[in-house]
């Protein structure tokens, strides 16, 4: 046998997310791994399992996922990235796919893992090309999202930002970086001759100056528990709202209590962006 890894894209809008589901109920929903393994059967002959690096949730996108499967050596020299993609849906692509030590496991073996979470500065509209990977939050203060976010760096127990329903031995993560970004050009604002803004309206929302790019938040950890960073994402939101104080952070760590922590933020705007090993 001949052991491959691939490095693997998808849209997750209309995906149940990376985990095949065990269902006796229902139909099996769409899952990524779900539809590589389908393709990589038809070509064996015979069930291939994929391992991922991580699970991502239904909804959430993935710029470079890993995973690796086992194949027959006669089949280790095709060309899998072709075989892959044309029979994948739109939705998925294979970036890569090479030859890896027999004892490389695309899970076990990572050291760690990048996050993005997009933010888009509006609420009364979204372009419509960012609506599936951002989160549309409205303004927000940046700086004491700064404040906050550097109480999440480094070694903490992070109980209170999991959600259940992963069994795990520790909740103990060490974080290296969360850092934001702006993404992309502000939108073209025509200066209109002699406008006015509607009666009632909000100013700023029709100021031609205003800033709107997209928020880039990049979490990198060596690990993160299920739902880890959309929960770091909604407690930045919530502080950027003006909900919570910076200094909040330490004690809703220490509480070791989801409960005490904002709620999540939406799966829509998270992409798994690397995969370190």
């Amino acid at each position: 046998m001949a052991r491959l890894a691939l490095t693997v894209s998808y849209v997750g809008t209309r995906l149940a997310g990376w985990q095949i589901q065990a269902r006796t109920d229902r139909p099996q929903p769409r899952t990524v791994q779900g539809e590589l393994e389908r393709i990589a059967e038809r070509i064996v002959g015979a069930p291939v399992r994929l391992h991922g690096a991580g699970r991502t949730d239904s909804g959430v996108h993935a710029e470079a996922q890993v995973a690796h499967m086992d194949v027959p050596d006669h089949r280790a020299d095709l060309d899998w990235q072709r075989a892959f993609n044309a029979g994948l849906p739109d939705d998925i692509a294979v970036a890569a796919v090479v030859r890896v030590p027999d004892d490389f496991h695309a899970r076990f073996d990572a050291r760690g893992k990048t996050y993005t979470y997009r933010l888009w500065p509006e609420r009364r509209w979204t372009p419509p090309r960012l609506a599936p990977f951002a989160w549309a939050t409205g303004p927000l203060d940046l700086e004491a999202m700064d404040a906050a976010a550097a109480h999440l760096h480094g070694m903490h127990d992070f109980a209170s930002f999991q959600n259940t329903g992963t069994d795990i031995v520790t909740t103990i993560r060490t974080v290296t970086r969360v850092a934001r970004r702006h993404e992309g050009e502000a939108p073209v604002q025509p200066a209109l001759p002699g406008a006015q803004p509607l009666a009632g309206s909000d100013d700023a929302v029709n100021a031609m100056a205003r800033d709107l790019r997209v928020i880039a938040w990049d979490f990198e950890a060596d690990g993160f528990l299920k739902q880890m960073v959309r929960n770091m994402m909604g407690l930045l939101v919530a502080v950027g709202r003006g909900k919570l104080p910076p200094d909040a952070v330490p004690a809703i760590l220490a509480a070791r209590d989801r409960k005490v922590a904002p709620a999540t933020a939406p799966a829509h705007g998270l992409t798994l962006t690397n995969v370190h090993y």
